[in-house]
């Protein structure tokens, strides 16, 4: 396995990668993106065509540098042409989740002045008509798909029609790496979203620093899946470019299991809730073998959780982890397409049992670490097995400093460090100090003095009756390794003890109750069921044996429903927006404390 090329040249600007591209890694499958059932693919001349044609277009419309451009959409090769496109003309992107409310994209077109907007289908465009009543600042919206009565993406085009492209080298020589390349609104689990400024050297300087450890390289390919809006996937599709890497993008979060198989990608980012469901899917099937079968599957199982990274296991392990990887964790790698190398994870904490048992089956997993303030990497796992600890979120990136406070938050400064944020001074000077040290909000400590780990965020410990400082996500990350349990909040600020909701994981849930004989109706009434409520007190207490008495949960609710974006108990990158939590399960976490 070879890791990824040397830096091939030089870029400052983002859209530098562009010439780069057209140089070097002329391909005829650049980007392909799965619609309607048929793979799409576009080759090098056309994404570089296509980012030139939609400048020009911007240029004749009359668009200026820092003006602001939104994109609402879901990812495919339009985006990232659209992407490249403002950026070439000085303008400054505004990538919105197509999952947020009229609301949302009202305040984020008005906080930001957006006079452009480009959105996706007919659902998006309908919303966006909402939310731009009384906005006068948006002055025009093009659809990527046809949309009766709406302008077309092509219409944009069209205006640049009869120039040609070097006619933007007066653009583009008029931005500096210091210039706002992206406004990127946070998705805010607590209060109102804020604009994160970042300039070009920003996601530069991320780029070149996370190139040289990940294992692709011009002959590989990826698929791309996680939103390009948040900033993770966004740096993900710079690198990508930048090393010439051919990117399949997901036909929907739903289907990545069929597009995995099809695409049979080297590497892929994901977020840990997806790992947790492949895995929560293997287990299942485990759970249906019989016989001998059923014995060899957790016995491999069993022996991928004792895997340790960097470490000689010894004769007899390493035998009977190669007969392992052959019978049971090749299929593994074959449901993930076969070619899979590793995998970068970050947005929440994983399950080091999960770490282990995919790193057994002989896919790496980096867990890393960052903030959309950040660009976003700050830390990440290597795919080396020396420079990877389970656990952690690994080494710092290389140009970057990060110092702990004494009472342990995690304190970064770099080159990727945010222009500040958008029309918001006061929280700009809250978040960098003067000295430009970035507070992350963060908890963590070092281990073995180089890799860095996350204990909690400072906002969300919380104190007991008993004057206990308890840490939510380290219970948390714990206790979801339990398969039947699919969310967790830790609840207990002023509380004699720390409670739970916990929203069982359905599926799982069902299989246990066929396993005991047990009748399931629906999953309203099965959290009700003192059966499965016994059930999970055994698992509680289970995971309870990890920490301080005063740590461990006392009582728990079970919860009939999933937690979810659209209901608003989600941020678009799947955490938990506590405050929402709090508030709309309050009757729950009275009865928890009514004891």
């Amino acid at each position: 396995m070879t890791l990824s090329n040397t830096i091939p040249m030089a870029i400052k600007r983002i859209f530098d990668i562009l010439p780069l591209l057209k140089t070097n890694y002329q391909k005829d499958k650049l980007i392909s993106k799965k619609r309607n059932g048929q793979w799409e693919s576009y080759s090098t001349n056309q994404f570089i065509e296509a980012c030139h044609k939609v400048s020009l277009g911007l240029v004749e419309l009359g668009i200026k540098k820092e003006d602001k451009i939104a994109i609402v959409s879901y990812n495919r090769f339009e985006w990232a042409a659209i992407d490249f496109g403002i950026q070439q003309v000085g303008a400054i992107s505004v990538p919105i989740y197509p999952t947020l409310t009229a609301e949302d994209f009202k305040y984020i077109f008005g906080n930001s002045e957006t006079k452009v907007v480009f959105v996706e289908t007919q659902e998006l465009y309908d919303k966006v008509q909402v939310a731009i009543k009384d906005l006068p600042s948006v002055e025009a919206i093009y659809t990527i798909e046809p949309i009766g009565g709406a302008k077309h993406w092509s219409e944009l085009i069209a205006l640049g029609e009869g120039k040609e492209e070097p006619s933007l080298d007066t653009h583009r020589s008029q931005i500096t790496p210091e210039d706002v390349l992206t406004i990127i609104y946070t998705s805010g689990t607590t209060g109102t979203p804020k604009g994160v400024m970042l300039t070009h050297n920003n996601l530069v300087s991320n780029v070149l620093a996370a190139t040289p450890l990940l294992p692709i390289d011009s002959s590989t390919n990826v698929l791309s899946f996680l939103p390009m809006c948040h900033v993770f996937e966004r740096m993900m599709l710079f690198l990508y470019l930048h090393s010439g890497v051919s990117i399949d993008y997901a036909e929907s979060m739903e289907t990545i299991g069929e597009n995995l198989k099809e695409s049979k990608p080297y590497f892929f980012t994901c977020v840990p809730r997806l790992l947790e469901k492949v895995y929560d899917k293997i287990y299942a099937k485990g759970l249906d073998l019989t016989g001998f079968k059923k014995v060899l599957f957790f016995w491999a199982l069993e022996l991928g959780d004792q895997f340790i990274v960097g470490k000689d296991m010894g004769f007899w392990y390493n035998f009977k982890l190669g007969i392992a990887r052959k019978l049971i964790f090749s299929k593994w790698k074959e449901a993930l397409g076969g070619n899979v190398r590793a995998i970068v994870t970050g947005s929440a904490a994983l399950q080091p049992r999960l770490a282990r048992v995919f790193w057994a089956a002989g896919i790496h997993i980096l867990e890393g670490y960052g903030l959309s303030e950040t660009s976003p990497v700050i830390s990440v796992n290597r795919y080396e097995p020396e420079n990877n600890r389970i656990g952690t979120i690994g080494p710092v990136i290389d140009n970057t400093e990060v110092k702990l406070l004494e009472n342990g938050e995690i304190l970064v400064r770099g080159p990727q460090i945010m222009k500040g944020y958008y029309k918001n001074p006061e929280a700009t000077a809250q978040a960098i100090d003067n000295e430009g040290w970035f507070h992350t909000g963060d908890l963590g400590t070092w281990e073995e003095e180089r890799f860095l780990k996350i204990t909690g965020r400072v906002k969300e410990i919380f104190k007991t009756s008993g004057g206990k400082y308890v840490s939510p996500q380290a219970l948390e990350t714990k206790f979801v390794e339990s398969v039947l349990i699919e969310q967790i909040m830790i609840v207990g600020e002023n509380q004699k003890f720390p409670g739970a909701l916990i929203v069982p994981s359905f599926p799982n849930l069902k299989e246990y109750c066929q396993h005991k004989g047990i009748t399931y109706s629906t999953d309203a009434e099965m959290v009700e069921n003192l059966v499965v409520i016994e059930k999970f007190e055994r698992e509680i207490e289970k995971y309870n044996n990890n920490f301080a008495r005063y740590e461990q949960v006392k009582r728990f609710k079970l919860l009939p429903r999933l937690w979810s974006i659209e209901a608003g108990e989600l941020t678009p990158t799947m955490k938990c927006k506590r405050k929402v939590i709090l508030a709309k399960y309050q009757k729950e976490i009275d009865w928890i404390y009514d004891c």
